[in-house]
C-alpha cells in the first residue's frame, strides 16, 4: 500500500481533519484505487467500497459479502454489507464519531481533478459527517516527489533541453541547404532523439509552425502538416521522462523564429509571456523563502495579470501551468484561476509547470518551464527562454 496510515493520521490532525474516506464504484474513483492498491489489478471490485481512515485509531472497512476480502491487504476492522439496508447501516458504524471527512469531493467541481466521488454517494456522507475536499491530502500522498524522483526529473529536463537545441539546429541547417522541411519531420527526428536519450512519453512531441502554433493542442500528423516557412514561429514543446515508474516528467515548450530578425508584433506577444511567467515564477520564491503560504489560483493570477496588462489578456487561454508526476500531468496542484479555481497550496515537495502563452489564428508563442518547491526555496530546473531562438 502507497499510503502510511501514521502519516496520514498526522497530516488529519494538522489540517484539522477526523477521518479520509476513500470510496470506488467499479473505478469511479482512480485515486482511491491507487492509494490502496487496489489499481494493480488480479481483483474483481463490482461492488461500492469504503476505507475510512481516522485521525486516531484503526481504520474501518466496509465490504460486500460477495467481495469482503479486496482491502485484506490494508489494516483495518471489516464491516459487511449485502443490501442496501446493511449499506446504510454499516456506513453509520464505519463513519461513527467521525464529524468532519475529507473525500475525493470539490465544492463546485472547482477542481474536476479531484472530483471523483458522485454527488448522491457525499449526500449519503453527510447524513453522517460533514463532507471536504480531499485535494491538498491526495497531493501529499500522490504529487511529493522523493530526492530520487527529484533527480529523475532533473535528468529528464537536461535531456528534453538537448533534444530541443538539436532540433532548433536541425531545422536552421536544412534551412540554410534551402530544403523544404515540414513539421512532421521535424516531429520524426526528435522522436528518435527521445530513444537515443533514453526517455519515454505518451505522445510525440509537438512542432508548431505559424498559425499552427497559434492552436496550443496542435499536434502535426502524417495527414495534417505544413512545411516551415520563412519569417515565421516554430513552437516546440516536448515532454518525457526516464523509463521507471517512480520517474518523474520533464515539460518545455521553447519558440524559435525563421528570419535573421523578429518583427514587433511576435516580439511584444513573447515577451508578454515571458514576463508573465517571471511574476509567476518571483511570487513562488518569494512565498517559499518567506514561508508565506500560497495556492494554485494566486500564481495564475500573477502570471494573467502582466499579460493582461501587456493587452494579451484575451488570448491567454488556458491555466498557467499543470502538476508534474510520474504522469505528465500529475495529482498536486494546478497553477490555475482561469479554467478552474485551484485554492490547493503548493507544498514542499511538489513539481509544476509555468507555461503562459498567447495565441491567434495566425500565430501563437508559448514558454514553458518547469519548477520545484522545497522546504525554503523554489527553484526553476533548466534555463528560461528570454528571447526568440533565430532559425
Amino acid at each position: 500500500m502507497p499510503l502510511s496510515i501514521p502519516a496520514v493520521q498526522s497530516a488529519l490532525k494538522q489540517d484539522g481533519l477526523d477521518g479520509w474516506l476513500l470510496y470506488d464504484f467499479r473505478g469511479s474513483n482512480p485515486i482511491a484505487r491507487r492509494l490502496t492498491g487496489l489499481d494493480q489489478g488480479g481483483k474483481m471490485t463490482s461492488r461500492r467500497w469504503y476505507y475510512v481512515i481516522p485521525a486516531s485509531g484503526e481504520p474501518r472497512k466496509l465490504m460486500h459479502a460477495i467481495e469482503p476480502y479486496n482491502l485484506d491487504h490494508l489494516p483495518g476492522s471489516k464491516t459487511i454489507y449485502s443490501q442496501r439496508e446493511t449499506l446504510a447501516s454499516g456506513l453509520k458504524t464505519v463513519l461513527d464519531g467521525l464529524k468532519r471527512v475529507a473525500m475525493e469531493y470539490s465544492p463546485a467541481n472547482n477542481i474536476p481533478y479531484i472530483s471523483r466521488v458522485d454527488a448522491g454517494t457525499v449526500e449519503v456522507v453527510r447524513q453522517h459527517a460533514e463532507v471536504v475536499s480531499s485535494g491538498d491530502l491526495v497531493q501529499r500522498f500522490e504529487a511529493i516527489w522523493s530526492d530520487e524522483a527529484l533527480a529523475t526529473h532533473r535528468a529528464a529536463s537536461e535531456r528534453l533541453y538537448r533534444i530541443k537545441d538539436r532540433a532548433f539546429d536541425f531545422i536552421r541547417k536544412e534551412r540554410q541547404a534551402r530544403r523544404h522541411l515540414t513539421e512532421i519531420e521535424v516531429q520524426r527526428a526528435m522522436s528518435g532523439w527521445f530513444e537515443d536519450e533514453g526517455l519515454i512519453t505518451d505522445a510525440p512531441p509537438v512542432v508548431g509552425s505559424q498559425e499552427n502554433a497559434g492552436n496550443p493542442h496542435y499536434m502535426p500528423t502524417d495527414e495534417q502538416h505544413r512545411v516551415i516557412g520563412d519569417n515565421e514561429v516554430v513552437l516546440l514543446d516536448l515532454w518525457g521522462k526516464l523509463p521507471d515508474s517512480a520517474a518523474v516528467f520533464a515539460d518545455i515548450t521553447w519558440v524559435g523564429f525563421t528570419a535573421p530578425e523578429v518583427p514587433d508584433r511576435y516580439v511584444k506577444a513573447f515577451n508578454a509571456a515571458r514576463d508573465g511567467r517571471d511574476a509567476a515564477v518571483a511570487l513562488v520564491q518569494q512565498a517559499a523563502a518567506s514561508g508565506r503560504e500560497l495556492r494554485g489560483f494566486e500564481v495564475d493570477r500573477a502570471c494573467r495579470d502582466v499579460i493582461d496588462r501587456a493587452g494579451f489578456g484575451a488570448q491567454f487561454i488556458h491555466r498557467t501551468g499543470h502538476s508534474l508526476g510520474t504522469e505528465v500531468h500529475g495529482n498536486g496542484v494546478h497553477m490555475d484561476d482561469y479554467e478552474t479555481h485551484d485554492e490547493r497550496r503548493l507544498i514542499p515537495g511538489t513539481g509544476f509547470t509555468i507555461e503562459p502563452g498567447v495565441y491567434s489564428t495566425a500565430f501563437g508563442v508559448r514558454t514553458e518551464i518547469n519548477m520545484f518547491v522545497g522546504a525554503r526555496e523554489a527553484t526553476v530546473t533548466g534555463p528560461l527562454q528570454t528571447a526568440f531562438v533565430l532559425l
